[in-house]
């Protein structure tokens, strides 16, 4: 994986940013800040250059349209894409929900409570029904199209964020002293989350945040964790379900301000800056579901408050002071060549498995296999090696390997046709 800074966008006025939502599946970037301060851009690609295709590509903005509503600071962007509907808070509590008509983003509706500061706000998955919470502890239901389904106070509560499970049957209510609560999707209380990341931690801590992929292009691996919880001190737990037992835990040496998978759940950036510096500095971390660390982007200026994600992954928008600056990201690709073949894996929503496609580019043919648990692709002269990762719990039947902590099967594949069954057991040692 490669990343690198790519462009930045200044605010007028030296207006300072809170917060920052990327669409995924239209491109627009809503950004908002003190002063009322509310934005929605969009960078267009130049395609006039032919030697400067895909992310080398200059962009310039397509849309810059200041939206005017909010009189207070706006803390809160959030999109739904499936009704291209955009929603938005401020300091005040007032709520705003606007709509996209014929290219510009026009106020559709508005609303206040007057007692408390929206503190998080989540659309469920199909973007059906947002889920709102207020720091006073209220808790609001609604559906897309502004009706009340149902809400709640929760008395002597301050609440911080919240988020729907993928299903949308499970609701995660971040408090401001750093707990979690489950609750159904009606709003009846289920269990205290266990947060065991914090072992051995002193002092006050709150939640940085929590961002729970909703699986909607698919999963690295089955049974792959998605639900992603950060606090300040930079310590993260990354879990399969609310309930996990055994989640993978992260130290990201960090204060961190913002957290957000990627559009297909294999990357978790974890924003914010580096601890035990002399001089503070902003950072960008990114990491696998199961901790492992993939690269660290340095970001100028003084305070980053939020990173969002492109749609297609291969690039993030960060808040920082009065500006938004862009990084273009490389992935790791599993691929390989040989024999006239590009062999290339991707992950599918309806899939638990890679789809690994064998594209003969000399007939132009197809051949797809499904392959468990894909760790790496390579290829040399005539052949390809799948590695794949075993399930421990279920073993091949044909083999009957040592007693390891984790081994890995190798299949060969002998151009477009040729399936061999030949495995190879790799004992790496006890975990």
């Amino acid at each position: 994986m490669f990343i690198y800074l790519s462009k930045k966008i200044a605010i007028p006025n030296n207006i300072r940013l809170k917060c920052v939502s990327w669409n995924k599946d239209q491109g627009f970037i809503a950004c908002g800040g003190d002063e009322g301060l509310l934005k929605v851009l969009k960078l267009e690609t130049q395609t006039d250059d032919a030697k400067l295709k895909g992310l080398a590509a200059p962009s310039n903005l397509s849309m810059n349209q200041t939206l005017e509503g909010h009189s207070g600071a706006v803390q809160v962007v959030t999109w739904n894409e499936q009704y291209q509907k955009l929603t938005t808070s401020d300091q005040n509590g007032l709520i705003i929900v606007w709509m996209l008509y014929k290219g510009c983003w026009y106020e559709e509706m508005i609303n206040n409570r007057n007692k408390s500061v929206v503190r998080s706000m989540s659309w469920n998955a199909d973007g059906q029904k947002i889920c709102i919470v207020y720091e006073d502890g209220a808790v609001i239901v609604g559906s897309v199209d502004g009706n009340r389904i149902w809400g709640k106070e929760l008395k002597g509560i301050q609440l911080a964020h919240v988020a729907w499970s993928p299903d949308s049957k499970i609701l995660l209510f971040g408090m401001a002293n750093g707990e979690i609560h489950i609750y159904d999707n009606q709003g009846n209380f289920i269990m205290k989350m266990t947060v065991s990341c914090l072992h051995n931690v002193t002092g006050a801590i709150s939640i940085a945040g929590i961002h729970w992929y909703a699986g909607s292009e698919g999963y690295v691996e089955p049974d792959c964790p998605c639900l992603a919880i950060c606090f300040d001190n930079g310590r993260c737990q990354v879990m399969r379900y609310e309930s996990d037992e055994s989640p993978v835990f992260i130290d990201t040496l960090m204060n961190v301000a913002s957290i957000q998978w990627n559009q297909c759940g294999s990357v978790l950036a974890v924003a914010g800056s580096l601890r035990g510096m002399e001089k503070e500095v902003n950072v960008v971390q990114f990491y696998t579901p199961f901790g492992e660390h993939l690269r660290t982007l340095k970001v100028p200026g003084k305070q980053m408050t939020e990173v969002a994600w492109e749609g297609g992954g291969l690039r993030i928008g960060l808040a920082v002071d009065s500006y938004i600056y862009f990084a273009n990201i490389r992935p790791d690709y599993k691929w390989g060549y040989c024999s006239n073949t590009v062999v290339y894996a991707y992950t599918k929503p309806d899939r638990l498995e890679y789809c690994v496609v064998f594209w003969d580019t000399k007939n132009n043919e197809k051949f797809v296999k499904y392959v468990k648990s894909l760790m790496s692709i390579t290829t040399s002269g005539d052949f390809c090696i799948l590695a794949t990762k075993a399930d421990d719990t279920h073993p091949q039947k044909d083999w009957q390997p040592r007693r390891v902590a984790r081994h890995e099967l190798t299949t060969m594949l002998n151009g477009i046709k040729t399936t061999f069954t030949k495995g190879v057991v790799v004992d790496i040692g006890e975990a």
